[in-house]
C-alpha cells in the first residue's frame, strides 16, 4: 500500500523504550498500512536519531522519516549536516529534518547553554549552505567559532527542515525561517487557529507564502479505551506535560486556558511525590487523583472513541487547517482498524 495516506504519520518508538530494534517493525507496518511519514523523538539513551532512522529507512522503500525532534547544539554543525547528508542520499531523499530548542533542564544539565533565535537562523544558514555545497568559513557567532566546513562541491540536499514546538513567539520565528512546523499534543481547534495565524504573521514578514509552511498536528488517538487505557494514555501523558515547567504555560497560551489551573496543579501535594517523569512512574491510582485536577476541555483536544469518531477527529483537524496527522499514543497495530473509517470518510 504506497502512501495510500500521505497526510498521516506516526512517531516510531513512542515514549520511553528499551527495545530500540522496535523501530524497525514498526517502520514496516507503518509502510504497510500507507502512511507517508514516520517521526523520531530523540532521547540520549537507546533512540540515538542518526541510528534509528538510519534503521528505519533501510527496511523501507517509500516511507518518509523525520526527525521530531533533535538540536541544533547536541552535535556539531558539520557532524549534524553530514548525518543528515548520509540519510538523506542513502535514502534516495526520504529523510527530513526536525529541530528543537531543547528541553530547559537537560540542557543545564549537560552543560549546553539555552538555544536562541539568532543561532537557530544561523544554524539553519549553515546547514542550507553545507546541504547546497557551499563553504562555510570565518565563521564567529552564535554556533561557535567555525573557521572552514565543507562537505563537497557535489552536494545538492533538498531537504525539508521542522520546526518542532508551539510556543506562540516559536511560532512566528518558525513562519519566517523553516518549511514546516511539527506541532505537540493537546492543541484545541482554537489553538491549531492561531498556530496558523502566528506561522503566517512570520512568513509573511519575510515575503514567505504562508501555504508552503506545512503544519503537522499530533493528535493523542486511544480507539475504545478501558479505564487504564485512558489513564495511562490520557492523564498520564497531560500530567506529564503539566509537570514540565515551562511547557504547560506555552500550551495554555496557545489554547487559551487558564494559568491558574497549572498553578494549582503544581502546587498540589501529590506533585513533590514522583521522582521522575509521571507517566513512568505514577500508579493508577494516582492517576486517578491527578485527573481530577486537570479540567475536562484540556484532555478532550484527543481522537478518541470507536473507529468511526476517531477517523471523524483525524479528518476535522486537518478540515481546520492542519497538512497532516500525527497519530500519538498508538502503535500501528492499535490504530490499523481506524484506517478503513478513515478511508471511507476521506472518499
Amino acid at each position: 500500500m504506497k502512501n495510500s495516506f500521505p497526510e498521516l504519520s506516526c512517531y516510531l518508538l513512542p515514549g520511553h523504550t528499551r527495545t530500540p530494534a522496535d523501530a524497525i517493525t514498526e517502520a514496516q507496518q507503518a509502510e504497510a498500512l500507507g502512511l507517508g511519514k514516520v517521526w523520531l523523538s530523540e532521547r540520549f539513551d537507546v533512540k540515538e536519531a542518526g541510528v534509528i532512522c538510519s534503521a528505519a529507512l533501510a527496511v523501507t522503500e517509500n516511507i518518509k522519516v523525520a526527525t521530531a525532534a533533535t538540536n541544533l547544539h547536541t552535535r556539531h554543525p558539520l557532524t549534524l549536516a553530514s548525518m543528515c547528508a548520509s540519510l538523506h542520499y542513502i535514502s534516495g531523499g526520504r529523510f527530513e529534518l526536525g529541530l528543537a530548542r531543547g528541553v530547559a533542564i537537560r540542557n543545564q544539565l549537560m552543560g549546553l547553554e539555552a538555544v536562541t533565535n539568532k543561532q537557530i537562523a544561523d544554524g539553519l544558514d549553515i546547514l542550507r549552505k553545507l546541504f547546497s555545497g557551499e563553504t562555510v568559513g570565518g565563521y564567529d557567532g552564535p554556533m561557535g567559532n567555525l573557521p572552514y566546513l565543507k562537505m563537497g562541491d557535489w552536494m545538492d540536499v533538498q531537504m525539508p527542515i521542522h520546526f518542532v514546538g508551539f510556543g506562540p513567539k516559536s511560532l512566528r520565528f518558525a513562519g519566517k525561517h523553516f518549511d514546516g512546523v511539527h506541532l505537540h499534543p493537546f492543541i484545541t481547534e482554537q489553538g491549531l487557529q492561531r498556530a496558523r495565524n502566528l506561522i503566517s504573521e512570520g512568513a509573511k514578514s519575510e515575503g514567505r507564502k504562508p501555504e508552503d509552511i506545512k503544519i503537522c498536528s499530533v493528535l493523542v488517538t486511544v480507539l475504545n479505551p478501558g479505564r487504564e487505557d485512558y489513564l495511562r494514555k490520557v492523564v498520564a501523558r497531560m500530567a506529564t506535560y503539566m509537570q514540565a515547567p515551562g511547557y504547560i504555560e506555552m500550551l495554555v497560551d496557545l489554547n487559551g486556558w487558564d494559568q491558574q489551573v497549572a498553578e494549582d496543579y503544581r502546587a498540589h501535594p501529590l506533585l513533590g511525590t514522583f521522582l521522575g517523569a509521571i507517566d513512568s512512574v505514577a500508579s493508577l491510582e494516582q492517576l486517578e487523583e491527578l485527573e481530577s485536577l486537570i479540567p475536562k476541555e484540556w484532555l478532550s483536544a484527543i481522537a478518541i472513541g470507536t473507529a468511526d469518531e476517531c477517523a471523524e477527529r483525524w479528518k476535522q483537524e486537518l478540515d481546520n487547517g492542519a497538512n497532516e496527522v500525527c497519530i500519538h499514543g498508538s502503535t500501528p497495530d492499535e490504530f490499523e482498524p481506524i484506517l478503513e473509517s478513515y478511508q471511507s470518510l476521506r472518499g
